[in-house]
């Protein structure tokens, strides 16, 4: 009976004080002395170190979160639920009476009007004390400690809460918005920067090393690295094949190492770079600014865009971090880390953003923020994988079969990586971390440090693993997709290129390459023209001129073509010499157009009538025809020939013929006119078309040598 009197009076005296607040605090130097005075009075003896005590979050089988630890709520507010402990002897059982002292250990910098309502509490009969915070009016995290004196080791435990914005949500979204577009940007002026200095030439290197497929691992690889895009390899492998620059046999290998080479990019932004992001942009900047030299500013604009990606991803760090102590948003990511929904999470946000880079960079951020965990990015990281093959699916959409076996190569070779792993994601974790253990920081609660590294080298793990895997079996993996490719019944097309291919926009220095090969198709068709037109006057065949029309109809569609891609090329950022390569290809399309013109339109109109007319040249004026259109078409030749292999010796040969050439049309026209003075019939009533035809040949032979002359650089 007198122990339940001593309890009751202490319980009261203490609500008596806490209700006295502001006289407490007055006596706060003081309130240990008295504490211990009542406990005397009331027990009979102080026992604070009778026992080895215990203390610990409290936790229940409603969740971890039973305790009151990691919330958060708006500056200047009270917390929703209270700091709880509970304090266990030896056997475990719970121990009433033991005296735990609360106490603020953490604050964030200038914050005030915080407040503990109780610092000395007594636990319960159920061994358990408790006290609410008042947050200050300044955002960021606050630390509450819990602690007992005890000879056991487990004396204290620390409680954290965060104080957010009034405005944090809203602060959230710009913050995400914003450091999702700088990010962007840095990748994208980071290609821009290295593509101007190297990738393009690397591309060229790529078509001539396609034919060993280690080697076109390596350099798809590398040119993804500079590229910071497997989605744009995939895309320009696309054009290569629909171009006929390749087979698509030959670009399983590149595809293996564009799966590599995109784990570059996520190893880079894996490293804690931010606080010197802004540094980097600025001497990027100023490389750019006051260096001439074309490759040193290409490689300050791939600094300023190295800065600018992880200064991005360090807004969305800041703006994220409110998110790891709400719970409805950490409900949504535990469910996210499930494996099947993680792939297929992965897979819907990367097709959308059409970056993988993009997408496992949001992922980086999360882990840095206490997130999600190593097993649970690893089915993001499948998913993300899966879903860069999108954009080539999209881009393989309008092109032929072959070319949609690269985009259906990519995406079999990443869902075959998805079925082998998906299984395995406990032991792949465990590979990963034999590879990169775990970094605890002991005083911020066991915390793992280094888990984006760990993610990083996961994804870097798994894309060379899979290469590995299927690098020795490419054969046969080319037969499979080609046995899960659908045939598609393609739309027949009076008219299609051979070679240009929107695909290879995206460089440059290839798509003038293409453009080039287009042309010297183009030219042949051209030339074939000028061949079947001597036929008008010589055989009299009536059926070349539905051949010639139509003839002219092809040649009219490439020039269009041709001019069409030419332009959309030199809208890109292209450099000097690719514009002066661009102007070079514009202008043959020009010249071979006026040929054909002439070909289609005086030539042609000029045989319709010489088939209606009865008339006929003489022996020796056929014979000077046939030779001088021989001449000609030999011209047209020697210009087909250097637009095919830009052979500067054949320009400046074609150049020299020329003038011989000139020479020959005069003396026909001599010739010819001797011919009338001996009064020869033949020669006087067909006389003007002779005269006519040379005339119109001479021409074509002077566009012909115009090719020759802008080539060598004369135009």
């Amino acid at each position: 009976m007198g122990m339940v009197c001593k309890k009751l009076l202490t319980s009261c005296l203490s609500r008596y004080f806490w209700l006295n607040w502001s006289m407490l605090k007055r006596l706060k130097p003081f309130r240990h002395i008295i504490i211990i005075a009542l406990n005397v009075l009331f027990s009979g003896s102080v026992n604070i170190y009778a026992q080895y005590y215990t203390i610990q979050k409290y936790s229940a089988e409603s969740g971890v979160k039973a305790s009151g630890d990691e919330q958060w709520a708006r500056a200047g507010e009270r917390l929703q639920h209270p700091f709880i402990v509970v304090v266990t002897d030896t056997a475990g059982n719970p121990a009433p009476g033991v005296r735990v002292t609360f106490e603020l250990t953490r604050v964030p910098f200038g914050s005030k009007d915080y407040l503990l309502e109780r610092y000395e509490v007594f636990t319960n009969s159920q061994g358990i004390a408790r006290t609410h915070l008042h947050l200050g009016d300044k955002d960021g995290e606050y630390q509450v400690s819990a602690s007992i004196q005890t000879k056991g080791p487990q004396n204290f435990v620390i409680f954290t809460a965060y104080a957010n914005t009034r405005n944090w949500a809203l602060m959230l979204f710009v913050g995400l918005l914003g450091g999702l577009a700088i990010f962007f940007i840095g990748i994208n002026q980071m290609s821009v920067g290295l593509r101007h200095g190297v990738a393009d030439k690397l591309r060229v290197i790529l078509l001539r090393m396609s034919r060993n497929r280690v080697v076109a691992t390596f350099f798809g690889a590398l040119v993804t690295v500079i590229t910071q895009s497997s989605s744009a390899t995939t895309v320009m492998l696309v054009g290569f094949v629909q171009s006929g620059l390749l087979r698509f046999e030959q670009t399983i290998g590149m595809i293996l190492g564009a799966a590599i080479g995109t784990t570059i990019t996520v190893q880079l932004i894996s490293f804690k770079l931010a606080d010197y992001s802004l540094l980097v942009v600025a001497l990027g900047f100023a490389i750019m600014v006051f260096v001439k030299k074309h490759v040193t500013r290409s490689i300050g604009e791939a600094l300023v865009g190295f800065g600018l990606l992880f200064y991005g991803m360090h807004l969305m760090s800041g703006a994220m971090s409110p998110l790891k102590h709400y719970e409805p948003f950490l409900q949504v990511i535990e469910s996210v880390q499930q494996p099947l929904i993680g792939v297929l999470v992965g897979t819907f946000l990367t097709a959308i953003v059409q970056s993988s880079a993009a997408f496992i960079g949001i992922v980086l951020t999360m882990t840095t923020q206490g997130l999600i965990s190593l097993e649970g990015s690893i089915p993001l990281l499948m998913g993300a994988n899966l879903g860069t093959a999108v954009t080539g699916i999209i881009a393989a959409f309008a092109a032929g079969r072959e070319a949609k076996k690269v985009a259906m190569a990519y995406a079999v070779f990443k869902f075959i990586g998805i079925l082998l792993l998906f299984w395995l994601i406990e032991p792949f974790a465990q590979l990963v971390r034999f590879f990169t253990p775990d970094v605890v920081d002991t005083f911020a609660g066991g915390t793992v440090t280094n888990v984006s590294r760990q993610v990083a080298n996961a994804h870097t793990i798994y894309n060379v693993l899979l290469a590995l895997l299927v690098l020795p079996f490419t054969n046969y993996f080319a037969r499979l997709v080609d046995w899960v490719m659908p045939i598609f019944p393609e739309k027949r097309q009076r008219f299609k290129t051979r070679f240009i291919d929107v695909n290879l926009l995206r460089s440059p220095s290839i798509a003038i390459e293409v453009s080039r090969r287009e042309l010297v198709g183009m030219a042949q068709l051209v030339n074939s023209m000028l061949a079947d037109s001597i036929n008008l006057f010589i055989q009299k065949d009536p059926g070349i001129i539905d051949t010639l029309h139509e003839k002219e109809e092809h040649v009219n569609f490439l020039r269009d073509k041709l001019n069409e891609y030419l332009l959309r090329i030199s809208h890109a950022d292209i450099s000097d010499k690719e514009v002066d390569n661009v102007f070079k290809v514009m202008f043959a399309t020009k010249e071979l157009e006026q040929i054909g013109d002439i070909i289609s339109k005086n030539l042609l109109e000029k045989g319709e009538w010489w088939l209606g007319a009865g008339l006929e040249f003489s022996d020796e004026g056929k014979n000077e025809l046939i030779e001088f259109h021989r001449l000609t078409q030999k011209q047209l030749n020697r210009a087909i020939e250097i637009l095919d292999t830009l052979n500067l010796d054949v320009a400046r040969k074609q150049l020299r013929k020329y003038d011989h050439y000139k020479q020959v049309g005069i003396e026909l026209e001599r010739s010819h006119f001797d011919r009338l003075k001996q009064a020869v019939g033949k020669s006087i009533e067909s006389s003007k078309t002779h005269l006519e035809l040379v005339s119109l040949y001479r021409i074509i032979g002077s566009h012909a040598n115009n090719i020759a002359r802008i080539t060598i650089g004369e135009g």
